[in-house]
């Protein structure tokens, strides 16, 4: 990896895209420090210095916006916005004919998908951030700091409106940032912010844990989470590179005195086909509730037991069980709708395709699909185990829950590692291929 980016740097193209990235990189950070108008700001810090380690329900958010939402800056809400857009349009491709026919026009229906998924981008964002400063105002975002009342000192309509407008504005250019790295930079642009997003919280929970260690002044803690750390990288990359490679024949065609076809592929099947989507679908999931139990007023018993077994505070049976399974049913469910083999079939019949040893058509079809369910059960299973890893150190070591080495965090990590040195090794060959004739 560090060869690759090496040679990147040697070469003059290359070197501006990376440099450009880096660059809009730089602009994003800043702007994770740039509180909004109407912010105490000496009260948001005290309140993030007394809530240290124990973020409660906002802690995966606060992790996507880089520590921004816990600050209240203008870059507060991230890309969680665009990330909710983009899900929510997929989801919407396979229910709505109308975006499954603009899935199905090349590049012209995917520009058209990308515009309405910036509409839905900005609509979110006012949703969460008027969420956001409700939920500031009322003191509920830090519970149990002493200031948490006086966060938005001037609670007035036209104070309110302006803090979501700017939240709004910024969510609106984190996505123009990510779309300029895309266009003019190396790799996806939403991944790279992701991906910087999650790095930038590593150094402060990892100093975290060394601070509240006991062996060896911490460094003991310390050297076992760097060590766990690099084993789940390892195990993560040979999981995410593993796939069932599906052969496929293609018939020999004559049209005219040409011969077409006649060659042999495969079909690339991953053992983890569904990504991180179950981990942040099953996560939200188990947040409604406990956000509804936080607004709740009194003491009833059903507030009680959500507070007690349905909240990221331990390592509760309930709440780990729940957390297993769904993610067991999301990625099932997430596979069964972005991977159609009925789809596939058709496409590979339609050109003069098969899979040796089986028939064209609907056997072909029935074929995929008792293949991908044989191979979505171990990547479910790895899921949910990787998912798992924060509730383990929060018993092993005493860390805080948003554990640096955590399963969303490390799944997107390496998965937008991979994609970006695939990216630059790729056009590193377009420009050093030597040919046929030296």
């Amino acid at each position: 990896m560090l060869t690759a980016f090496a040679r990147a740097f040697r070469t003059p193209d290359l070197r501006k895209k990376l440099l450009f990235t880096l660059g809009i990189i730089v602009v994003y950070r800043v702007g994770t420090h740039i509180p909004i108008p109407g912010v105490n700001y000496t009260s948001v810090q005290q309140c993030v210095k007394e809530a240290s380690g124990n973020q409660g329900l906002f802690g995966m958010i606060n992790m996507f916006s880089g520590g921004a939402l816990l600050q209240i800056t203008i870059f507060a809400l991230g890309i969680m916005p665009y990330i909710t857009a983009s899900i929510i349009l997929q989801l919407l491709t396979v229910v709505i004919p109308r975006l499954e026919a603009l899935k199905k026009e090349g590049q012209a229906g995917t520009t058209k998908i990308t515009q309405y998924t910036r509409y839905l981008t900005v609509a979110l964002a006012i949703l969460q951030g008027t969420g956001l400063v409700a939920t500031a105002r009322s003191g509920a975002l830090f519970n149990g700091c002493s200031v948490a009342s006086s966060i938005v000192p001037d609670q007035s309509i036209f104070t309110t409106i302006t803090m979501v407008v700017c939240m709004t504005a910024g969510t609106a250019v984190v996505m123009w940032l990510g779309e300029l790295i895309t266009d003019r930079g190396i790799g996806n642009g939403m991944s790279i912010l992701m991906f910087i997003s999650i790095a930038a919280t590593f150094p402060s929970a990892l100093w975290a844990i060394k601070k509240q260690g006991t062996l060896a002044d911490g460094w003991i803690e310390f050297g076992s989470v760097i060590a766990v750390g690099l084993v789940m990288v390892g195990l993560v990359v040979f999981v995410e590179q593993a796939q069932r490679r599906i052969p496929v024949q293609y018939a020999k065609r004559m049209i005219g005195r040409r011969s077409y076809g006649g060659t042999s592929t495969y079909i690339p099947l991953k053992v983890n086909q569904a990504g991180v989507i179950p981990v942040i679908f099953a996560s939200s999931l188990l947040y409604i509730p406990a956000l509804v139990a936080q607004f709740a007023g009194g003491n009833s018993g059903w507030k009680s037991w959500i507070e007690q077994n349905l909240t990221k505070q331990g390592d509760s049976p309930t709440y780990i069980t729940m957390y297993f399974l769904l993610i067991v049913f999301f990625a099932f469910f997430y596979v069964a709708i972005s991977f159609n083999p009925e789809e596939v079939a058709d496409n590979m019949k339609k050109y003069g395709g098969f899979i040796p040893g089986i028939r064209a058509g609907r056997p072909t079809a029935e074929y995929l699909s008792y293949v991908l369910n044989r191979i979505t059960w171990p990547g479910s299973l790895y899921l949910g185990l990787i998912a798992l890893v924060p509730t383990v150190a929060l018993v092993g070591f005493g860390a805080s829950q948003n554990f640096p080495f955590g399963g969303t965090s490390i799944l997107i990590i390496v998965g937008v590692g991979l994609e970006t040195v695939k990216q630059i090794e790729s056009q590193l060959q377009q420009r050093n291929y030597e040919g046929f004739l030296r």
